[in-house]
């Protein structure tokens, strides 16, 4: 579907009913939903002293934050933005998770906290979210684009300024849902085209236009009130002769009226005859006199025949156009999608190519020395930052041209004279191409570049996938960019290994409709392993196409299909399968930047999956390192628990050990900085070198303080931090030595719990002689020891101690029945968390 399809939609005046998707309020077209929201969105632009503003509602599916509506920007400059997921790294998407209004004043700012999304708009703009609810829940955000450049504001005065407008949207939709029949909790969707809604404009001059009737036997003349305002004739004192009209103009332009006559008899028509008509408001005199032109054709009535005809004041437009045409430099004005609506003579001559020609186009398209991206994105650049642009252009005749573009929310006007060579490498800012060598002119028909949309999904795609660290992960930021980003419903990831098609990952497919093609071979007749054998990719529009290429291919309700060869390094990866839910034509600019992608995607897959490989056996080693098994120890009941952290290589230097001794049983709790392979080896020395110097029958001071020696003697460059108590469980007396570690919970038998403040010493492995105090503490039957990393209790944004008090509240809370269920519980938030930082270690003693 083509921009001009987005008025159109399920709601639109000619479309279906209200009823459809079980009565759920999907706005989807012109008519009441742009009544809803149009009021709100341009008074939050106006309140915050805006430019333009967006508003975004989910998707059917709640995947994506679908472009609903959008006022003061072009449709077409957003496009890599009409669709973004819900999880991705976009001020939208974050603003709708965290239901907060979010304010990024600045490129700057928004650079700090959102670079993939600066990455595709690299423009300075500021912009405001604001999160809209409906059936008590968040369905969209309100956005609002802000000039960089004006004066600041704070957060609460940014979110202040929006509360009318969010509280006008969410009455909005709730009238919508209700004037559809729909229940106040019924969800709201979109899955349409974004709909454009213009700006409020400022008033300008208004262009007047009279109707008249000449009948030029008899000379009678009737005319309309409009018609005889710019006569300055009154209703009650108009005669209806031509004669009055005659009277009101001034008598150097009478030969244009009597023109006019001769006009109509001769050719039938009358075009363009201007003259001058007294304007009494301006008091009568010479300057008294104001322009108006008469238009009109000949038709029968009477001898003669009778001209019906326009008086058109001629004060606005038209006198505008003429100021134009007498300037030297070359003036156009662009609407604002980038088409050009005016150029002048000058502009024409500069250009080499005539207004006719340009009208209604992009002067990109048609100028051929105009199709370098870089001048296209000039322009997104003035329509975003709203500030003035400039750049230099070299046509193909070796001069230089000085473009300048002044922008509004209602398209720009431009500027254009020659100039002189810029010296050096040409002026700062200057797109690329404007500073060729002299004498290198550029070719008569250079090949048109991708246009800047398809540019940005690559940009944003490979900024993505530069985080994207194991083979979920990139499956993962595939899916998240390229569903929205490109309309796809379906979409499968296949790998290759052992000459054999393996799925990796699947969005959208039917149940179960992808295992026939599970393992398959790569001599199978198949699109996608065609795809990867010829290292080719494939396009089919329609499944009429894709069932001719491939003849009794199963098929779903998809109707167009893009099938992505991952090669990365001249050696196969797998294949990436695309599908569309309607007939889809793949343009030169789509299909170069899909191909990209799939390149981007099997470079960053091959990594990953080498990642994968090294993370697999540094797990096994963390895992052969850590206890299998805690010993049985009469009087305890011990629990110890592990989660390793989602970033870096997903280990970490943290362990536990329960220990029988002499004196009874030894609990251990370490964490060895970092998280790599390194970290791991050295956790695991440590491990066995407590081990053995508490089975040695060692006191817990000299276990310690023999440990540190060790490590600091090892030059490992690494610090840890451990935690060492020996209970006697006959006795429930312990001795406690604390390095560096975070301090234990204790849970008395009646549910308090508190934090044992244990006088400790240095990190492990920081000062060789180092010096570690022993606290004696007395457990009593039915308590719990709660030996932990930091991982458990740190949180980003957070302070330590506020984590370890909530897990305090945890260890209160939660029955201690179960030493199992307790460790559980404890570490259900660090396993539910998307990101962990660090990786965490647990270990419960129940003392009975």
């Amino acid at each position: 579907m083509d921009e001009a399809a987005a008025a159109d939609g399920p709601w639109s005046p000619g479309g279906p009913g209200p009823a459809e998707a079980g009565g759920r309020v999907r706005p989807g077209g012109t008519g009441p939903f742009e009544d809803a929201l149009t009021g709100p969105l341009t008074e939050a632009v106006r309140d915050l002293g805006g430019y333009g503003g967006l508003v975004y509602l989910r998707s059917r599916d709640r995947r994506s934050l679908v472009l609903a509506m959008v006022a003061g920007v072009p449709r077409s400059l957003l496009r890599s933005w009409w669709r973004v997921p819900v999880g991705g790294a976009l001020p939208m998407a974050e603003a709708y998770r965290r239901d907060e209004v979010l304010w990024l004043p600045d490129e700057r700012a928004t650079m700090v906290r959102f670079p993939h999304f600066t990455a595709g708009l690299p423009y300075s703009f500021g912009s405001a979210y604001q999160p809209v609810h409906a059936g008590g829940e968040t369905v969209g955000v309100l956005v609002v684009l802000r000039s960089a450049a004006g004066a600041s504001l704070d957060p609460a005065g940014v979110a202040a300024a929006l509360e009318p407008a969010r509280r006008a949207v969410e009455d909005g939709l709730d009238r919508l849902a209700a004037a559809r029949g729909a229940p106040a909790a019924s969800p709201v969707e979109y899955d349409d085209e974004p709909v454009g809604v213009r700006m409020p404009t400022s008033s300008v001059h208004p262009v007047r236009v009279g109707l008249l009737d000449w009948y030029l036997d008899t000379g009678r003349c009737t005319a309309d009130d409009e018609a005889l305002a710019l006569l300055g004739i009154s209703r009650a004192g108009f005669g209806e002769t031509i004669a009055e009209v005659a009277a009101r103009v001034n008598p150097d332009d009478l030969h244009e009226l009597r023109a006019s006559r001769n006009d109509a008899l001769t050719s039938g028509r009358v075009r363009n005859r201007r003259f001058r008509v007294r304007d009494a408001s301006l008091g009568g005199a010479e300057t008294g006199y104001r322009p108006v032109e008469l238009w009109g054709h000949a038709v029968e009535g009477g001898s003669g025949g009778m001209l019906v005809g326009a008086l058109v004041d001629a004060v606005g437009g038209l006198t505008a156009a003429e100021a134009a045409e007498r300037l030297p430099d070359g003036l156009f004005s662009l609407d604002q999608e980038g088409r050009l609506t005016y150029a002048n003579r000058r502009c024409e001559e500069l250009l080499g190519c005539g207004r006719e020609e340009l009208l209604g186009r992009h002067p990109w398209e048609v100028i051929t020395w105009l199709r370098d991206p870089a001048y296209e994105d000039r322009y997104r650049a003035a329509m975003f930052s709203q500030e003035q642009v400039s750049f230099l252009v070299r046509p193909p005749d070796g001069g230089w041209l000085s473009f300048v573009l002044y922008p509004d929310v209602h398209g720009l006007t431009g500027r254009i004279h020659p100039t002189d060579a810029p010296t050096g490498g040409g002026p700062a800012g200057a797109p690329a191409g404007a500073d060729r060598e002299a004498g290198a002119a550029p070719p008569p028909e250079p090949a048109a570049g991708a246009r800047a949309g398809a540019l940005y999904h690559v940009v944003q795609m490979a900024s993505v996938l530069t985080e994207a660290v194991t083979v979920r992960d990139v499956c993962r930021a595939v899916a998240e960019q390229l569903l929205p980003a490109f309309g796809v419903r379906e979409l499968a990831l296949y790998a290759v290994h052992e000459g054999r098609m393996y799925l990796l990952w699947e969005s959208g497919y039917p149940e179960g409709f992808l295992t026939p093609f599970e393992g398959v071979t790569l001599d199978t007749h198949l699109p996608g392993v065609h795809a990867l054998t010829t290292r080719l990719p494939l396009f089919f529009e329609s499944p009429q196409d894709l069932s001719l290429a491939y003849p009794g291919i199963a098929l779903d309700r998809m109707h167009a299909w893009s099938f992505l060869p991952l090669i990365a390094s001249g050696h196969p990866v797998g294949s990436c399968i695309l599908g569309w839910d309607a007939p889809h034509r793949f343009t030169p600019d789509e299909r170069s930047a899909l191909t990209a992608l799939g390149g981007l995607t099997a470079q960053a897959m091959e990594r990953a999956r080498l990642y994968d490989a090294e993370s697999a056996v540094a797990r096994g080693l963390q895992e052969g390192l850590l206890p299998h098994r805690l010993p049985a120890v009469e009087g305890l009941r011990t629990a110890g628990r592990y989660l390793p952290g989602t970033q870096g290589m997903a280990i970490g230097g943290d362990w536990y050990d329960v220990i029988t001794t002499e004196r009874g049983v030894a609990l251990v709790i370490g964490d060895v900085e970092g998280h790599s392979v390194g970290a791991a080896a050295v956790m695991g020395q440590l491990r066995s070198a407590v081990h053995a110097f508490a089975a040695s029958g060692r006191p817990p001071q000299e276990v310690i303080t023999h440990t540190n020696r060790l490590l600091a003697e090892l030059e490992a460059d690494a610090f840890a931090t451990c935690c060492y108590i020996e209970l006697d469980p006959r006795t429930g007396r312990a001795l406690a030595v604390r390095a560096g570690h975070p301090p234990p919970l204790l849970r008395h038998p009646g549910g308090r719990s508190e934090m044992l403040h244990l006088e400790g010493g240095v990190m492990l492995g920081v000062q060789p002689d180092a010096v570690y105090p022993v606290t004696e503490v007395v457990l009593t039957p039915g308590s719990v020891l709660a030996l932990y990393t930091d991982g458990l209790v740190e949180r980003p944004g957070s302070d330590i101690e506020t984590g370890i008090d909530t897990v305090r509240r945890c260890l209160s809370e939660t029955p201690a029945d179960s030493v199992e269920h307790l460790a559980d519980r404890l570490m259900s938030t660090a396993r539910r968390a998307r990101e962990r930082p660090d990786d965490v270690a647990l270990l419960l003693t129940a003392y009975r």
